[in-house]
């Protein structure tokens, strides 16, 4: 997808039809079993219209207030340059609450949302073609035994074709939606004219009416009731591939009456017949259309798998950028900023969503674990919100704290609800969000720990540059020295010089700044400071979307002492060994963790598109 900052191309329709295929993937395959799990999940309700009707009564109203009105209408407006998700919401933030106590509290939640989305990744794909596969036995049940494997085959193989990129599948995605949401509607509308009286399901007081009547029951069915506004934070997260309005369009006009007139429809097939439960999103279709509607709600599933898959590409991109996750390989799939593939993420998933169908074989079961990454990730974006209706918008208080607390209400009403799943699988999501949270926070905090100990001890360039140029033999070429900050000496020139004795004719202290923006402005990408006698230092700053190309980048400098000649330039790396140590800054264990995942990092030759033949890595050992 074009990336926001050069514009968002083509009509508003066209973006919208595009928003449908990527977008919306997640929350238009919910109609294949929300309803179904409500009432058949693991707090089972009666098939009775009080309850029939409550559900879809909040079905509609979550739809209207968490997605219509807290993503769609208001945190669609918190964009970081167009950029939306909890990453680039967290470093907005940043850029406005830098110095306040809680500012640290609010980026561990952002980080933990950005978890719970890993989490999400996983159950998602499993969860989608699982409901959509599981037709085949509701058609023919003796083909019931074929599912799982089936499922597994299609998974693997959407995995393997992900480093080829999506940017020639894409194309056929919202096409494809679109006749997925035309074709639920009008089987829905074909069930709701069988009993037009069902309409009345869409006011309020029926979800009033089932709580007053069966509070109990009334709260434990709200932990399936929320599968039907699952993948609502992907309309945010991937507002920059499409912009704000063609979202918009395409949940008002396209989706939201879609998923509306399904459930409608759904509740009217259970009125009239509840056996149907068994699957009432298959059952409401005509003998005649059972098998086409299979295919086209497995390719919606598939769809709406890619999306989140993609998804995941994109958030580690950003985490990589701003300094959570180690640097890993990332591949490009097309000249689009957005088709990225990233080897290492895309085998992690693929190996967690294979076990987890083999682990819960039925949708039903993996949905009990679906709801509490996507809840808690909901409450998460609420009190980022906060921050950002009171820092950054400036909102009155009378204005924001109704708002907040209707958000925060319903919102901490399915967390809760879906807690009561914890025992029946609720603790997978939960497991996999601290695990990966807790990687993302040692990595974080053992860089600055190391940042902090190499800059210990380290003398100014300037005293440096004057004692050097007269005690070395100057050669010629260019030797660029890459540091993680811009001050000080870089332990790769200190080694160079103690062991090799000599300098170059031009020495080019470079680093790479990641910014708490998306994209950087051309003007704004080179910073320059002449040193003397042959020395420079060189700050490059990039967005956290953006691709660090160094050796392309040097190409545009003209202002460090003459253009830069690949043949005649060498790159020195810092590369340190850990040494786990009793010094205060991290638990032994989390020191080993850091020093493994340190170890295991892509090379920073791999990171910045280094030549590998123009590459010198220098070590040393360092404690923390």
């Amino acid at each position: 997808m074009a990336a926001s900052h050069h514009g968002h191309q083509g009509s508003v329709l066209k973006l919208a039809v595009g928003a449908i295929g990527v977008v919306f993937g997640d929350i238009g395959t919910s109609p294949l079993y929300a309803m179904r799990d409500t009432f058949a999940g693991h707090h089972r309700l009666p098939l009775d219209p009080l309850h029939i009707y409550g559900i879809v009564s909040l079905m509609f109203w979550s739809m209207m207030v968490i997605v219509t009105l807290k993503y769609v209408t208001v945190i669609m407006r918190a964009d970081n340059k167009g950029e939306g998700g909890s990453l680039a919401l967290l470093a907005l933030i940043n850029q406005n609450v830098t110095g306040r106590k809680w500012s640290t509290g609010i980026v561990l939640l952002g980080v933990f949302a950005t978890s719970l989305f890993y989490g999400d990744s996983m159950i998602t794909p499993a969860v989608s073609v699982l409901s959509a596969i599981e037709g085949l036995a509701v058609y023919e049940p003796a083909l019931g035994a074929t599912v799982v494997p089936l499922v597994v085959a299609i998974l693997i193989g959407l995995f393997m074709i992900q480093s080829r990129g999506t940017a020639r599948v894409a194309a056929f995605f919202g096409p494809i939606m679109l006749a997925y949401f035309a074709v639920i509607s009008v089987l829905g509308v074909m069930s709701i004219a069988t009993m037009p009286s069902v309409i009345q399901a869409l006011s309020p007081h029926h979800a009033v009416m089932m709580f007053v009547a069966d509070p109990f029951r009334g709260f434990l069915a709200m932990g399936s009731a929320v599968l039907a506004v699952t993948g609502a934070e992907a309309l945010y997260a991937d507002m920059g591939h499409f912009g704000r309005k063609p979202i918009r369009v395409s949940w008002l006009v396209f989706v939201l009456p879609a998923l509306v007139l399904n459930y409608l429809g759904q509740a009217a097939l259970l009125l009239r017949d509840p056996s149907a439960l068994e699957s009432p999103f298959y059952l409401m279709a005509p003998e005649w259309f059972q098998w086409p509607l299979l295919i086209i709600a497995s390719m919606a599933a598939i769809i709406a798998s890619q999306a989140v898959i993609s998804g995941a590409f994109s958030v580690t991109q950003q985490a990589i950028q701003l300094g959570f996750i180690p640097r890993m390989t990332i591949k490009h799939t097309s000249l689009q900023a957005g088709q990225i593939y990233i080897p290492v993420i895309n085998f992690g998933l693929m190996i967690a969503v294979i076990l987890l169908v083999l682990v819960f074989q039925r949708s039903s079961n993996l949905t009990a674990a679906y709801g509490i990454a996507v809840t808690g990730a909901m409450v998460i974006d609420n009190f980022l919100l906060a921050v950002v209706l009171f820092h950054l918008w400036r909102w009155s208080r009378w204005a924001a704290i109704p708002l907040l607390a209707l958000f925060f209400v319903l919102d901490a009403a399915y967390l809760g609800a879906n807690l009561t799943k914890i025992p029946d699988g609720g603790w997978v999501p939960l497991v996999m969000g601290m695990s990966i949270f807790t990687l993302l926070t040692t990595w974080s905090r053992g860089r600055a720990l190391m940042r902090q100990n190499m800059a210990e001890g380290t003398i100014p360039i300037e005293v440096f540059a004057k004692s050097a140029h007269s005690s070395a033999a100057r050669v010629p070429g260019t030797a660029v020295f890459m540091a993680s900050t811009n001050h000080g000496v870089p332990s790769a020139l200190l080694h160079n010089i103690k062991h090799n004795k000599v300098l170059h004719e031009r020495v080019v202290i470079l680093t790479v700044a990641i910014q708490d923006v998306p994209y950087v402005e051309e003007t704004e990408r080179f910073e320059v400071k002449d040193m003397s006698n042959g020395f420079y230092r060189l700050t490059m700053r990039y967005g956290f979307l953006e691709e660090t190309d160094v050796p392309a980048a040097l190409k545009r400098v003209k202002m460090c002492g003459g253009p830069f000649e690949m043949m005649k330039t060498s790159f020195f790396l810092s590369r340190q060994t850990l040494l786990p140590s009793a010094k205060p800054g991290m638990a032994l264990w989390r020191e080993k963790l850091f020093a493994w995942m340190l170890r295991n990092a892509a090379s920073a030759m791999e990171f910045f598109r280094l030549p590998t033949n123009r590459v010198v890595e220098l070590g040393s050992q360092l404690e923390i």
